[in-house]
């Protein structure tokens, strides 16, 4: 389990503010990666120009399919999240790709920072707070009525507020518990088999040829589904973040 330590760099873990320590982390370099590679990609496609090159074409194309997005699970009104949701799907997508390469050859070891609850978990609570200060925002005491489906009988009112008012405060929790599970148990799988081969290789030609070379192809099967899972994990965190947004823009 060593791939998911935190651990400070640059000399950093003596680090404190107010007695609280700000040690900057192999994750928190991650991060600030991934940024920088967001920038980079944003700013590479803003040129505006009349025949877009790829680059242009990459940004637009992935803008347009987050406006589509916003546009089916929200309508008009997701227009104005499209910044929002457009950055939030390309930071889990670098991020997960970004922890997928095969940087150990040049002695570079990158760290997924989606496989902790701790990283996903700030950016379900993130995008929680947005969808409860645009409900009251937009309508006030009334979004408590999200709470209370349609044609309610009036006895069953009670329990069926604290059911869906569970299930609605359950939804920061389960929305980055998914992505980090995902992200976790993959490279996990990749670690376990990994360990077949490199311990079938040492011990001898025929225990590889039985467990080892079965488990390296496994692997790179189990490769190419990793960066198929990182799309999804990215997709599914904008998709229902789409589908929150719209109960607090439209208390469906």
């Amino acid at each position: 389990m060593h791939q998911f330590t935190i651990e400070p760099l640059f000399g950093s873990d003596g680090w404190q503010i107010a007695g609280y320590n700000i040690a900057f982390t192999n994750s928190a370099l991650w991060m600030a990666i991934a940024t920088v590679l967001l920038l980079v990609f944003v700013a590479g496609g803003a040129k505006r120009q009349l025949v877009p090159g790829r680059w242009q074409m990459a940004v637009e194309t992935f803008t347009g399919f987050i406006d589509g997005m916003l546009a089916a699970n929200v309508g008009a009104a997701g227009k104005k999240y499209v910044p929002y949701i457009f950055s939030l799907f390309m930071f889990i997508l670098f991020a997960n790709f970004l922890g997928l390469m095969p940087l150990g050859v040049l002695g570079l070891h990158p760290f997924t920072f989606t496989s902790h609850f701790s990283a996903t978990g700030v950016l379900s609570i993130l995008s929680f707070s947005i969808v409860i200060i645009v409900g009251f925002a937009k309508h006030k005491l009334h979004f408590f009525s999200l709470f209370v489906p349609h044609g309610t009988p009036a006895a069953m009112i009670p329990a069926i507020f604290v059911v869906e008012l569970i299930s609605f405060l359950v939804r920061p929790f389960s929305l980055g518990l998914r992505l980090f599970v995902a992200m976790m148990a993959g490279h996990v799988l990749l670690e376990v088999l990994s360990s077949f081969v490199i311990s079938s290789g040492n011990a001898s030609i025929g225990l590889f040829a039985i467990a080892g070379l079965p488990s390296f192809i496994l692997m790179v099967g189990i490769c190419a589904l990793e960066l198929l899972v990182a799309a999804i994990q990215a997709y599914v965190f904008a998709l229902l973040t789409c589908v929150y947004l719209n109960d607090a823009e439209n208390l469906h």
